[in-house]
């Protein structure tokens, strides 16, 4: 297996890493593109443009692959593959993990109806009809492929996973971040990692405007950065809110220090980017074993997954009242919170942890290979798991 990737980190700044390794049998390859990282759009597009020019001469030159795999970061990666496919014979797999154009469209980055935007869907679309198969994160990605006049049996779904050995759940007695923290004394309310353009931020600003007065006990914590973090941080400041803690981004070995620090996780999608985005932050919340609050569509891969584990709440968009009302309910009945969070982690196990989304991968990879059509088991939809759902509805109910 060989991996070709950039050496640029997910924030700014390269990796101090070689141009190849061996890693446990697995040829990485580095490109040595730019590395503005996230923080500015024109950083990330010469981000993008560079991995691109470097990165899909050398797949097109290769001659060694069976199999191609295209994530979608940078945008139109998977064109590469499908060339290469052409040209070299290789079979081609896209594997969604967001859509791009879509992305763009509902954000009116880019306007569909431009020139521009019809160049960039037309390109798109020529690449996932020519693709042998095509990996979606849910049934609502898939709608957005099918779209693209990509027949079903060429698209799988193939979710993105969590590790179960690195999101451990540490009590709170237990947690040493959480003591130097000082939140020993606090019913903590967390959201980690990427605060982005496709998330929904404002009911969970209202409830920790109207439980700043309410109850002083309640603390929400913001790890992590992004596009949105600034305005977060503007609104506690400009209401002189002191229920809001704001950290950088913890490294990799703390994850399970920090997401085990919440007592209940903040999770949202805008209703216009269901398919577009399915934020992955969800299973290492469920990894965690802490009840997951998630604001935005009722059908969406997110809130099936999350009612399927039995593990939290669904909130409309603009339900910032019922959002407040389910927390206090939370911090007064930790034993519901409890049983919610060992439902996630049971379902997580079962359905999200690396190993077993791994294996879909390797049944589709071989089928692929071998020209076989691709037969996967089925997964867990909502209502195979309504007998753990009498929390969260009894839950609800009284909230």
């Amino acid at each position: 297996m060989r991996v070709l990737c950039s050496r640029g980190r997910y924030l700014e700044g390269s990796l101090d890493q070689p141009f190849r390794e061996d890693r446990r049998g697995v040829d990485v390859r580095r490109v040595n593109a730019s590395a503005f990282g996230r923080g500015r759009t024109a950083g990330r597009m010469s981000d993008y443009l560079s991995f691109h020019l470097l990165a899909g001469p050398r797949l097109l030159a290769s001659r060694w692959a069976d199999v191609v795999v295209t994530l979608t970061t940078p945008p139109l990666l998977g064109l590469w593959g499908s060339l290469a496919h052409r040209l070299r014979g290789p079979k081609h797999v896209v594997f969604l993990m967001d859509h791009h154009p879509d992305a763009e469209f509902e954000l009116g980055v880019l306007d569909s109806r431009s020139a521009v935007g019809r160049a960039v869907e037309s390109l798109y679309g020529w690449t996932l009809r020519n693709a042998d198969h095509v990996g979606v994160l849910g049934p609502y990605m898939a709608e957005r492929v099918a779209r693209r006049r990509v027949p079903d049996a060429k698209v799988s779904v193939m979710p993105i996973w969590s590790r179960a050995e690195e999101v451990t759940p540490v009590s709170h007695a237990g947690n040493e971040l959480r003591t130097e923290l000082g939140w020993q004394d606090r019913f903590v309310v967390l959201y980690s990692g990427n605060a982005g353009l496709v998330h929904r931020f404002d009911e969970l600003l209202r409830a920790m405007a109207d439980l700043d007065a309410r109850d002083p006990d309640v603390l929400f914590a913001f790890i992590g950065g992004g596009p949105r973090r600034g305005e977060i941080e503007d609104f506690a400041r400009r209401r002189g809110l002191g229920n809001a803690a704001f950290l950088p981004y913890v490294p990799r070995e703390d994850l399970r220090l920090s997401l085990s620090a919440a007592d209940a996780h903040y999770l949202s999608l805008r209703p216009r980017h269901v398919g577009v985005s399915v934020p992955g932050k969800l299973y290492g919340q469920l990894a965690s074993a802490r009840p997951v609050l998630f604001v935005g569509p009722e059908h969406c891969e997110s809130a099936e997954d999350l009612r399927a584990a039995g593990a939290g709440f669904v909130f409309e968009p603009g339900s910032h009242a019922p959002l407040a009302e389910t927390i206090l309910q939370l911090k007064e009945d930790p034993a519901l919170a409890k049983r919610m969070g060992a439902s996630g982690r049971a379902w997580f196990l079962a359905n999200r942890e690396r190993e077993r989304c791994c294996e879909r991968w390797r049944l589709l990879l071989e089928a692929i290979a071998a020209g076989r059509p691709v037969e996967l088991p089925e997964l867990e939809r909502a209502s195979d798991a309504a007998h753990v759902e009498s929390d969260t509805e009894q839950a609800r109910r009284a909230a």
